[in-house]
Parts: C-alpha cells; sequence; structure tokens
C-alpha cells in the first residue's frame, strides 16, 4: 500500500468508528485557502473537526504528537473558514488509526486533542 491508500484506510476507519458512536459525518477531506480538514462531523449539537493519522506503530511516538502546533493552525483556520464565523459549540479531536498490513488493528480517539 502506498501513502495516499495508508491514509484512505484510516480516514475511512475513523468515519466508521465516529459513526457507530452516534457521531454524523458532514464532510471529509475538507479543502480550503487556509488549510485542509479530514473529518467533520456532528454530535449532540457540536462540530467536531477530526485530523486522522494513520501509522503502522508507535515506534518514532504516538500518531497524535504528528499533528504538530503548524498543523494545528492550519486545521483551526480552517474550521473557522468551514463555520464562516457562526457561533457554534466546536472542538477538535485526533484520531489514531494503526494498521498491519492494511488491516487497522488499534484506534484511539482523543477528544479536545487541542
Amino acid at each position: 500500500m502506498d501513502a495516499h491508500q495508508i491514509g484512505e484506510l484510516g480516514e475511512e476507519a475513523a468515519c466508521e468508528y465516529l459513526k457507530s458512536k452516534g457521531y454524523f459525518i458532514l464532510q471529509r477531506n475538507f479543502r480550503c485557502k487556509t488549510g485542509e480538514i479530514d473529518i467533520i462531523a456532528v454530535i449532540d449539537g457540536c462540530t467536531v473537526f477530526a485530523e486522522v493519522k494513520t501509522r503502522k506503530n508507535d515506534c518514532f511516538g504516538a500518531a497524535a504528537e504528528f499533528v504538530d502546533y503548524r498543523k494545528q493552525a492550519k486545521i483551526k483556520r480552517a474550521a473557522m473558514y468551514f463555520l464562516k464565523n457562526q457561533d457554534e459549540d466546536m472542538r477538535f479531536d485526533v484520531i489514531e488509526v494503526y494498521h498491519s498490513r492494511g488491516q487497522v488493528t488499534q484506534i484511539n480517539h482523543i477528544t479536545d486533542a487541542f
């Protein structure tokens, strides 16, 4: 699997995970001039902007550690663009997806990650 396919695997697994927890997926791969958001979902009136990181293992650190300050800032700007300054409850989550040979082995959902 190439990097794009691995990313797709992780995002699909993250979406299915969120749906199983009662989230409604609004949009995937939202892109605008200020950045990109992997998943935009809603639960209990709260808009959730989720960054998905897919890795084989955590030998070089947890997947969430790769969502650095610059990436967080881009996601926040894209979220504000998406909301167009509406006064809505929102939060930023990170979903870690670990896989082995194309099979998801573990999903960790970090709410209010940043």
